[in-house]
């Protein structure tokens, strides 16, 4: 049976007409009201109403709230925390754990990571699994791959089919808060390379850094996977770019702009450094891997794709380049995209694919 808090959202011109029936109602009642106070009252619920209406069909575009249980910030039904993880059994489905990683070198404040336990973790003896950290964009935290994003349900999905296994996935925060743009560049950076890699590792027995771990995400999120894992790839082996730009940028373009002071204090070298085209041209990567997805309706990210993507190859990777029709910058094209990716990732981090 299905709850308030699992009704869904994306089917959204039943819960706009609604939320519309429902303001009309509170304006004719205004009509019959003769005490001012509660006039005042029942136009500020119309109001709200009309309000909740335009949310409603913002959040249709955009595809972020799956359900309204993730509107109002409930816990999915997968939800728990480390020290409540039951190591008795194996779960049916991944488990989802919130959990502070510390940036004891970085310094950076993170929020707390949401990390996507697998079925087969729980087995015994456990399994050694393979690691992919799946970054949000800005504006935007750490629960933006579990709600709009769908990842769990993904992944809940890919594990069903392969016996439980499925790779564990970290993903944590890259700006420190709602709104800020970091770009993965000064301490997230480190935090990403240094404090979050040695911690997962020691907290959930997985496989080394290296060939078995990868990066993916989203908008801001993609460029970060894709310049993080071109800088560090003694640590990653695989990146998957959904919808990013050409690399760290402070605008919405692919356009320098104040990149360079803003960023980099002035420095052409240390842009350059973190600049995914000027890496490929100027290094090798053989062994590595590079997805890149995004819509045909969303111009920069799909110049930079079309542009990193032959790099990448021509640069000894093993290179993807899908464009999804009709798609824009959205949760739809995300979502989407890992779970086009995530056969190719898993093959890479060598679980199988198919």
């Amino acid at each position: 049976m299905t709850t308030i808090a699992e009704l869904s959202l994306t089917d959204w011109w039943p819960v706009r007409i609604l939320l519309l029936a429902a303001a009309v109602l509170c304006g004719l009642v205004v009509w019959f009201l003769r005490r001012r106070a509660l006039k005042i009252g029942v136009a500020v619920l119309a109001g709200l109403l009309v309000l909740a209406n335009v949310a409603a069909a913002v959040n249709a575009s955009y595809g972020y709230y799956l359900t309204f249980g993730q509107a109002v910030g409930l816990p999915g039904p997968d939800a728990a925390s480390l020290k409540d993880l039951d190591l008795s059994r194996v779960p049916g489905n991944g488990v989802v754990i919130g959990i502070g990683i510390p940036g004891r070198v970085s310094k950076f404040a993170a929020r707390s990571a949401q990390v996507y336990v697998p079925p087969a973790w729980f087995s015994q003896p456990r399994p050694k699994l393979p690691v992919v950290l799946l970054l949000h964009g800005t504006p935007g935290s750490p629960g933006d791959w579990l709600d709009g994003g769908g990842a769990a349900v993904t992944l809940d999905a890919w594990a069903a089919a392969h016996h439980g296994v499925a790779p564990i996935v970290v993903m944590p925060d890259i700006n420190g808060s709602f709104d800020a743009d970091t770009e993965c560049t000064g301490a997230v950076e480190t935090y990403l390379d240094k404090d979050l890699p040695g911690f997962i590792r020691a907290r959930f027995a997985t496989q080394p850094p290296g060939r078995h771990w990868a990066m993916a995400g989203l908008s801001e999120g993609g460029t970060c996977a894709a310049t993080m894992v071109l800088r560090h790839s003694s640590e990653f082996g695989s990146f998957a770019d959904y919808s990013g730009l050409l690399g760290p940028r402070t605008g919405d373009d692919n356009s320098l702009g104040d990149t360079v002071p803003a960023l980099f204090g002035g420095s052409v070298a240390d842009f350059r450094a973190h600049e995914p085209a000027w890496l490929l041209t100027h290094q090798r990567f053989p062994g590595l891997g590079a997805w890149f997805e995004t819509g045909d309706a969303d111009d920069a990210p799909l110049s930079a794709a079309r542009q990193l993507e032959p790099l990448a190859e021509a640069a000894g990777m093993d290179a993807r380049l899908t464009v999804l029709p009709g798609g824009d910058h959205s949760f739809f094209v995300w979502r989407q995209a890992f779970a086009d990716s995530l056969p190719w990732l898993a093959a890479r981090l060598g679980l199988g694919g198919g």
